[in-house]
């Protein structure tokens, strides 16, 4: 890394794009996992709640039914204890909410709760990287029980119902998947990183290796944290493998014509089938542990996770100015709606919580979505109302329908899931009785427009001049790994193993680089991004990789690039 690059200043303001943040993507691999997850999590409870004629209780089984959208990406070993804490997160949020609401009236008090809430919900689920949903699901439910009519005496029943709708979803998420299918997580996660590798060796750049590195890493991730390894994911282990063969390929230093896109593309299908796992040939060098793999799964059921949430949140963290983001946009949004004459602003503190993502212009993007979903969203309210009306058992099967289609088009894009999630948050308060529309409608309506112009405002003005910093540690942290790479590289003893955890070493450490550098390239208000450190820190990392790969005997180099 060079200390004197002359690099040329960006503008501490970016361009905030427009277009773009509307557009449609492809739905995700995954999304009807979620959607049927929350409708079952939800239909059970709503169904014993509607027989004891007790409807008005729905917002309390709510909130643990919605902790049936997390963790469908973690292999179930991993899922169980990350949906527990999210639960427990989900009480203890809820708690707070519920007692705050139930002492005091004043809704200057309740906004302050409800702000601090959301910012500490936020840096949690940001340092743990717990998501998506991430933070919005836990403001959403605590913004609105803090407004919820509540006695003390209440609160523990109340609680009890969250706790056991909590629990129903816990066997929804972990135990009716792991029943049906055993390896999901790590089929998807493999395929994931198969096709990621086939579209870097048919368009070798820099995005599509990024691309391909973290999708990986990723696959590599869950994998380990998979549990102890049986057939399945040996042939899984070994098609990672290839596909990390065909990322090193794919580098300056490697031979582009050796991996074959479409048999990596196939084995993807293959794998994301239901059919068995295909079971590639055996990558030239791979030993029979492949390279450690069993070594680095239990050294990961010996360590703990607490260690990295407190560096996450410690000082320097780039985190904690997103996180104070949330604080004072939030605080801002529900008394600029409470000046407006709202009498509940807990949509607007919602609605300025969901904006702050890592950057200001992804915060401008979400900005967008956000309100033109919810504007959409209150038409389709204002259509759909009096049908449910008609009868209980008609809102709660339009709940359920808003549910799963809030799940079912939100990858798509934001705004697009926005249109049903808006309706269906609307639907919830008429469980507790009747109110006008207009009401409804108009409070909403202000909210949004509010919470989504504050809480934009506030992630102009709040400063994150960590992000730069965040890239410098990186490219400190991947120089280190890159170097520990060659140390290893240049040690005639060393064993696959050591080869091999240097090797996911410095991927991870050049997938943490990409994306701190897309971060801070989004960022204001800050001092010039080191780019040409970052270009060159990358691709000398790849070469790094592609020739720890030839050593393991996966590829072999082109003779006039083969320098790591």
């Amino acid at each position: 890394m060079s200390e004197t690059t002359d690099v040329p200043r960006r503008p501490s303001v970016r361009r905030l794009p427009l277009k773009a943040a509307l557009r449609l993507n492809h739905p995700s691999d995954t999304w009807f996992k979620p959607a049927l997850s929350v409708v079952v999590a939800s239909l059970v409870p709503n169904l014993l709640l509607f027989a004891v004629d007790r409807l008005d209780l729905v917002m309390y089984t709510m909130a643990g039914s919605l902790c049936a959208l997390y963790g469908h990406a973690l292999p179930y070993a991993r899922r169980a204890g990350t949906v527990v804490r999210v639960v427990v997160g989900m009480l203890a949020g809820l708690a707070v909410a519920l007692v705050a609401g139930s002492l005091t009236d004043s809704t200057a008090i309740l906004i302050a709760v409800g702000a601090l809430l959301a910012a500490v919900q936020k840096a949690l689920c940001d340092a743990s990287r717990i998501g998506p949903p991430g933070h919005v699901i836990f403001t959403f439910v605590t913004s609105a029980a803090l407004f919820a009519p509540q006695q003390l005496a209440q609160v523990p029943g109340h609680l009890a119902l969250t706790l056991a709708a909590g629990a129903f979803s816990w066997c929804v998420t972990v135990v009716g998947p792991a029943l049906l299918r055993r390896e999901g997580p790590e089929r998807r996660a493999t395929a994931r990183a198969l096709d990621a590798a086939a579209a870097c060796v048919a368009d070798p750049g820099p995005r599509t290796r990024g691309a391909a590195a973290a999708a990986v890493h990723g696959a590599w991730q869950t994998l380990l944290a998979s549990g102890r390894a049986t057939p399945a994911r040996r042939a899984l282990e070994r098609l990672v493998v290839h596909a990390e063969a065909a990322l090193a390929e794919s580098s300056p230093a490697g031979h582009r014509a050796a991996a074959d896109p479409a048999q990596l593309r196939e084995w993807a299908a293959l794998t994301r089938a239901r059919g068995p796992v295909p079971t590639p040939p055996a990558a030239p060098g791979t030993t029979a542990e492949l390279f450690g793999v069993d070594a680095e799964r239990a050294g990961r059921r010996a360590r703990t996770t607490r260690g990295e949430l407190l560096r996450r949140l410690g000082p320097g963290s780039h985190v904690l100015p997103v996180a104070v983001r949330t604080l004072i946009g939030c605080a801002l949004a529900g008394y600029a709606c409470e000046a407006l004459g709202v009498g509940r602003p807990y949509w607007a503190i919602v609605t300025a919580a969901s904006l702050y993502q890592a950057n200001v212009t992804l915060s401008w993007n979400r900005a967008l979505q956000r309100t033109l979903g919810n504007l959409l969203g209150v038409l389709v309210f204002a259509a759909v109302l009096p049908l449910t009306r008609v009868s209980p058992l008609l809102l709660i099967v339009c709940v359920l329908c808003f549910n799963f289609a809030a799940e079912a088009l939100i990858t798509r894009n934001y705004w697009l899931g926005s249109v049903a999630v808006t309706p269906m948050a609307l639907l919830v308060i008429e469980f507790g009785g009747a109110h006008p529309a207009g009401e409804l409608i108009g409070d909403r309506v202000i909210d949004t427009v509010v919470g989504a112009a504050v809480g934009f405002l506030a992630a102009v003005l709040v400063t994150n001049r960590r992000a730069t910093g965040r890239v410098e540690r990186a490219l400190e942290a991947t120089e280190r790994a890159r170097a520990h790479a060659v140390r290893v590289l240049a040690d005639d003893t060393a064993d696959p193993a050591a080869l091999d955890a240097s090797r996911r070493g410095l991927t991870a450490s050049l997938v943490e680089l990409r994306e701190a550098g897309d971060t801070a390239a989004g960022e204001w208000w800050q001092r010039a991004l080191p780019e040409e450190d970052l270009v060159a820190a990358e691709r000398a990392g790849h070469r790094t990789l592609a020739a720890t790969a030839q050593r393991q005997g996966l590829i072999s180099l082109a003779p006039e690039n083969g320098a790591v």
